[in-house]
């Protein structure tokens, strides 16, 4: 299981809301049950190629450093790296102890794109969007939804 976030809400995040978006995820994906190995995604992988997008992932990286929190995480890492073993073994640095099962995208269009390509080329299931950090639980069911997706969206918004 993969979960890929944030896919609905933040056209281009800051650091400060990557961080927090990290940290939101990692909190739901401990609730469904699996430890959160999460990659801060780039189109480079610890600075190769360095560019000035990149420098946001960098920084979200440090406050998640300063805040302490109690997860796996690691980035500016690309995504091959981040869910291939043998990829991310070529990197002795890297802190995440297996491959990622938390994408953080660095925009609203990678992670759509993403998704959407997942869905359309592999047939798997891809539940959401969930809407995290409300203060009730809200999920969305997609335009044209299956019976079977607005029943997975409500027991997930149940939960």
């Amino acid at each position: 299981m993969i979960f890929v976030a944030d896919t609905s809400v933040h056209e281009m995040p800051t650091s400060e809301e990557l961080a927090d978006i990290a940290v939101q995820t990692a909190r739901v994906v401990k609730n469904f049950g699996f430890t959160p190995r999460v990659a801060m995604l780039a189109s480079s992988t610890f600075g190769f190629p360095r560019s000035e997008r990149s420098e946001r992932i960098v920084e979200a990286v440090h406050i998640l450093d300063r805040r302490g929190v109690d997860f796996e995480y690691d980035g500016e890492i690309a995504v091959d790296v981040a869910l291939d073993p043998d990829k991310l073994a070529l990197y002795p640095f890297a802190r995440l102890t297996d491959t990622a099962n938390v994408l953080i995208m660095p925009a609203i269009h990678s992670a759509s794109i993403s998704t959407r390509l997942l869905s359309e080329m592999s047939g798997i299931s891809v539940l959401g969007p969930l809407l995290i950090g409300l203060e009730k639980p809200v999920q969305i069911a997609p335009l044209g939804a299956k019976m079977s997706e607005i029943y997975n969206a409500a027991v997930i918004a149940a939960l």
